[in-house]
């Protein structure tokens, strides 16, 4: 065998040990991987969260007797609603047709009127008609409806006075009162009393200077009456009222 037959068998004998190295080692790898397999990496579960916790325990867990059965909560009851403010409902009216109505000094309309919404409480009512006397009143006002007839033609009249009857010779004290019935003077003296209808007076004039108030019924004598304190002004104030209502019923 000549040299360079020499070395190509020194050559293929490396190489067929390289090869059955190799060939040994990939052979143990595999043995040994099914032998004791690669454990798998356990997945560690996530954390759950629990649940909030109300600071204020269930109706049930309060009203929950020790050791018993929870019991359920009352229903509630539902809220009553708001109440609405209360007002009041007047129905004006008057014997004198389209007589002017006012209502705490604001023109509400002409008679029949119909004024709403009035707040509960005191009010003041003014009616007025040409040719007559001016009706004023406090009315209360109160929940729900109030008719107000306002009776201008019907006279009303209640005055009365403390007077001294002059005589010829000395004199007499009494009383002279006035309704729609008539006056009337009372006096311990039978012979100076006397009654008449306001529309039978002959006379009834009023001296305020000389503060005396003349009266003669139909048919009778003169009287003359001054105040027990010469008081001009009580004299005036009974002459006019009674005036007054000797022109309306005169219509």
């Amino acid at each position: 065998m000549s040299d360079a037959d020499g070395r190509i068998l020194a050559v293929l004998v490396a190489v067929l040990v390289l090869v059955g190295l190799a060939a040994s080692f990939f052979v143990g790898a595999w043995l040994r991987q099914r032998r004791d397999p690669v454990p798998v990496a356990a997945t560690e579960p996530a954390p759950q969260r629990e649940p909030l916790r109300s600071a204020t325990p269930a109706p049930e867990a309060r009203s929950a007797p020790p050791g018993g059965r929870p019991r359920r909560a009352p229903p509630r009851e539902p809220e009553p609603p708001a109440a609405a403010p209360e007002t009041g409902t007047l129905r004006i009216d008057a014997d004198v047709p389209g007589a002017q109505v006012f209502i705490d000094r604001i023109f509400v309309g002409t008679t029949p009127v119909t004024a709403t919404d009035l707040s509960i409480g005191g009010h003041r009512l003014n009616v007025s008609a040409q040719g007559y006397e001016g009706y004023a009143e406090t009315i209360d006002v109160e929940p729900g409806e109030r008719e107000i007839l306002v009776k201008f033609k019907e006279v009303r009249l209640d005055a009365a006075i403390e007077v001294v009857h002059k005589h010829r010779f000395g004199s007499c004290a009494g009383r002279l009162s006035a309704t729609p019935r008539g006056i009337v003077y009372e006096t311990d003296n039978q012979n100076d009393r006397f009654t008449a209808a306001l529309l039978d007076l002959q006379e009834f004039e009023v001296d305020y200077l000389k503060k005396n108030l003349r009266i003669r019924p139909r048919g009778g004598r003169t009287y003359n009456f001054t105040d027990p304190d010469e008081n001009a002004d009580r004299l005036f104030v009974f002459h006019r009222d009674v005036e007054k209502a000797r022109q309306r019923l005169a219509r």
